[in-house]
């Protein structure tokens, strides 16, 4: 007997020390502004606005708390010594890109702390979650540790979540998480199709991956975490990237694909393999959900990969609405973008479930290379599961303001190159975390509360 469930999309809250370090080879946006002045407290400010408009829409939103910057254990290990202050200054003065690394807020981009298949797709009918080790990157291969600590601290019940470790921190298990993954199904509480997006194949040796950019997620992870969560092989789907589209700035999946319940937007030069892709998809789709998959291709002539890239027209998300319609959520620069904004509406009006488009201002995010659909990450609850979540956590009027203000008291309006070497900000960001996990009733999640 299929369960109610919902999808809930978990965002991360922007951090404290958010800024603009350039630290992301491949991510066109993050390159492009690497050294600029970042603004913490109109970011965080933005990344809650979405999260109040889809709670008003009806959805179930969480919030995931940012991660502690710096990250003083790593640049110990590294050889700097002393004082946190004196740690700051050396760092600062030897290595100043190690040390932007180290005060990263990138942990916000909450599409890659986990994959997560929900208890319909599993054999044990748990909910499976598998933190991203995200090793193609270092600033983003820190953040693993306090991820797993995270999610084990919101979906805490182990009698209906199952949580593994990160997979081994090797470049050969390189995973992404679920910004290379995307489940499709009739409905959530019904078994789906799980789409596994790779952009290398480790144990094969081959001439035809990017030549400009890093194809960040391997064949080996997807099938590693597709084994852990107990996928049967016919819900599985795995396929690689197109290697040009890499070299253009698709650096994960959600980059240039989306796909919600029975939906699929993608473009037409997302994969390899192409229209292959597409029809194996359906067809998987077909014999799993016994239901039709919409697809939705965009085409070069209507979008080009560059386009895609700059408007992040793909890293929408597309939602179901309480009506059974669905929204696109898309970036405000979709848009301001003539082509873009034309196709938003061509697809509103189209054949298809997506019945109205919100465009949000995240200019923050968007300027670090992350979009709409890089702030969340999907988990699909039945009602059961979804009142076994630490309900602090979970969307309302009361919880938005609350942290509104929070952040209207501890956040900096501008954050440069330079401040990064001003300890203040150490025990200004920890005064923060230790105040929002008074709100979220998170007990010590932090490795300087127990200090």
């Amino acid at each position: 007997m299929t369960q109610r469930a919902h999808e809930a999309n978990f965002d991360g809250i922007v951090g404290p020390t958010h800024h603009y370090g350039g630290l992301s080879p491949g991510n066109l946006a993050s390159i492009a502004h690497g050294q600029s002045v970042s603004h913490p407290k109109e970011a965080a400010l933005q990344g809650l606005r979405k999260m109040k408009l889809l709670c008003d829409l009806g959805l179930k939103q969480g919030v995931i708390p940012p991660q502690e910057r710096p990250d003083l254990k790593i640049l110990r290990r590294l050889g700097f010594h002393g004082s946190d202050a004196k740690v700051l200054e050396q760092a600062h003065k030897k290595d100043p890109a190690l040390l932007a690394a180290c005060w990263s807020a990138s942990s916000m981009w909450t599409a890659n702390a986990a994959t997560v298949s929900p208890s319909a797709d599993t054999a044990d009918g748990k909910v499976h979650i598998t933190p991203a080790n995200l090793v193609s990157l270092f600033h983003r291969s820190i953040e693993a540790e306090s991820t797993a600590r995270f999610l084990k601290a919101i979906f805490r019940d182990e009698s209906v979540f199952c949580h593994h470790p990160p997979l081994p921190a090797s470049l050969f298990f390189a995973d992404e998480g679920a910004a290379n993954h995307t489940r499709l199904c009739r409905s959530y509480g019904e078994p789906g199709v799980e789409l596994f997006i790779y952009g290398r194949e480790d144990r094969v040796s081959s001439q035809n991956g990017p030549h400009d950019h890093p194809a960040r997620q391997t064949r080996e992870a997807s099938e590693a975490i597709g084994r852990t969560h107990q996928l049967a092989p016919e819900r599985i789907v795995l396929a690689r990237q197109n290697p040009e589209a890499i070299d253009q700035g698709v650096f994960h999946h959600d980059v240039i694909a989306v796909g919600n319940a029975n939906v699929f937007l993608h473009h037409t030069e997302a994969y390899a393999e192409g229209q292959k892709v597409i029809d194996g998809l359906r067809g998987k789709y077909e014999q799993v959900c016994r239901d039709d998959l919409k697809t939705i291709e965009i085409r070069p002539e209507q979008l080009s990969l560059g386009e895609a890239v700059r408007t992040y027209f793909f890293n929408s998300q597309l939602v179901s609405l309480p009506d059974g319609d669905m929204a696109f959520i898309a970036p405000s620069e979709c848009e301001a973008d003539e082509r873009a904004g034309r196709l938003i509406e061509e697809i509103v009006l189209g054949d298809n479930p997506i019945r109205e488009a919100h465009f949000i201002g995240i200019r923050q995010s968007m300027k670090n290379g992350g979009g709409p659909a890089c702030l969340r990450l999907r988990v699909a609850l039945t009602e059961a599961e979804l009142e076994r979540v630490h309900q602090p956590v979970l969307m309302t009027d009361r919880l938005y303001e609350e942290l509104r203000r929070w952040v209207e008291r501890n956040y900096r309006d501008r954050l440069g190159p330079d401040d990064l070497a001003d300890s203040d900000l150490i025990g200004e960001s920890r005064a923060a975390l230790d105040e929002l996990t008074q709100i979220l009733r998170l007990e010590s999640i932090y490795p300087f509360q127990g200090e």
